[in-house]
């Protein structure tokens, strides 16, 4: 069954992986809640079953041609670092065969695993996009839904640790919605020493 899935997908000059589609989060403004769907582009992310790694290597298509993409993103429907294990061991091959890594996270990998990732992703990541989405604790917490108390608090020092690990780090809010101060979010991550992105409600991908 899960063969028919689709665990990797392209967008631009990039390829996407779908690794999994819990979150520690429950974003309002994810499609996930919003519209009850999967869809990506023409792409269906439904992850009915926990793909296994050599499922996904399988669909990422031969190592020869991994320097041709721009980068390598684990991005889905769900939060890659609770997954960590299969992400790192997916990561390193794609780093060993050329291939730019990029992993789109909450920033609360850190809180999950309960001990500081940044180290190992540091060892097989290229770049990080790490959703900030608010200003303070109390829109974040509105908006985003965290399962986990003190998340917000996790999300700012992940963002503040993640440079000295991994030298492209970009901070990222979705503008649009309630409450939400786009140039504050911004602010936020200038002075944690990372970059920022504006993103668009629901724009995906």
């Amino acid at each position: 069954m899960s063969q028919a899935l689709q665990l990797v997908y392209d967008i631009g000059e990039s390829r996407y992986i779908n690794l999994t589609d819990r979150c520690t989060l429950s974003c309002q403004f994810c499609p996930k809640f919003s519209q009850d769907s999967h869809q990506v582009h023409e792409y269906d992310l439904s992850l009915p079953v926990r793909p296994e790694v050599e499922e996904i290597k399988a669909q990422l298509g031969d190592p020869r041609d991994f320097a041709n993409f721009k980068q390598f993103v684990f991005c889905g429907f769900g939060e890659p670092t609770l997954r960590l294990k299969p992400l790192l061991e997916i990561a390193h091959y794609i780093k060993d065969n050329g291939g730019q890594v990029r992993i789109n996270t909450d920033g609360l990998g850190n809180k999950v695993n309960k001990r500081n990732i940044l180290p190992d992703l540091g060892e097989c990541v290229d770049a990080l996009s790490i959703s900030l989405n608010a200003q303070n604790e109390s829109i974040y917490d509105q908006h985003c839904k965290p399962a986990l108390k003190g998340s917000y608090a996790a999300v700012l020092e992940f963002i503040e640790l993640a440079p000295q690990h991994i030298k492209d780090v970009t901070a990222s809010a979705v503008d649009g919605l309630e409450g939400v101060d786009i140039v504050a979010c911004e602010h936020i991550a200038k002075a944690k020493g990372v970059k920022f992105r504006r993103r668009v409600l629901d724009i995906v991908g």
